[in-house]
């Protein structure tokens, strides 16, 4: 075993934990799942079988990462936030075979209690506030607030909100980086 794995963290058979990734108290980590290296899983966290987990990814206490959900490199997911994949789930109704696919791409933030309905792709270093519910497709560094999530600005991969009109043209560096970001069509990319 390469990671570190708290003692009442349970980790069934089959599941695939890179190297030096941590799994703490009270985990759950089903079989299918494939979880990258330098991966830190929080307290009270379950992991699906349909799950892939990026390389330097945080998932933060309590946690479910369910079947369909997918994370790419550096996905930080805050505290109780939550992840569905059934659009229209019933109690007496089975509805497995009706999974979304919930794709959260490289250096994404999922903000504290933010609530992600399945079935769509948050893009590259998005930024979604705490408490958000987000129900649509979210552009790359774009940063979403409010339920349901409404777009409010941009962000850099540093974490910072870049000084570019929501819509138009226009151009924004990091003061942390000197990465510059340009705004055009309605998408921001860095040079």
């Amino acid at each position: 075993m390469n990671y570190q794995k708290h003692e009442s963290a349970i980790v069934d058979d089959g599941a695939q934990i890179g190297e030096g990734s941590r799994v703490w108290h009270f985990v759950h980590v089903c079989g299918g799942a494939q979880i990258g290296k330098g991966v830190s899983l929080g307290q009270n966290v379950f992991v699906g079988n349909k799950v892939t987990i990026g390389d330097h990814c945080k998932i933060q206490n309590n946690v479910s990462v369910y079947d369909n959900v997918h994370l790419e490199e550096g996905v930080f997911c805050g505290p109780s936030m939550v992840f569905t994949n059934v659009y229209n789930p019933r109690s007496l109704i089975e509805r497995k075979d009706q999974y979304l696919n919930t794709l959260v791409k490289k250096g994404a933030t999922l903000g504290a209690n933010c609530t992600i309905v399945c079935g769509i792709t948050i893009g590259e270093y998005a930024f979604v506030g705490a408490g958000a519910v987000i129900n649509k497709d979210v552009p790359a560094y774009a940063l979403m607030v409010g339920v349901p999530a409404k777009q409010i600005g941009w962000m850099s991969e540093f974490g910072e909100q870049l000084d570019l009109p929501i819509q138009g043209k226009g151009v924004a560096v990091c003061e942390h980086t000197d990465s510059t970001y340009t705004l055009e069509n309605n998408i921001v990319t860095k040079s």
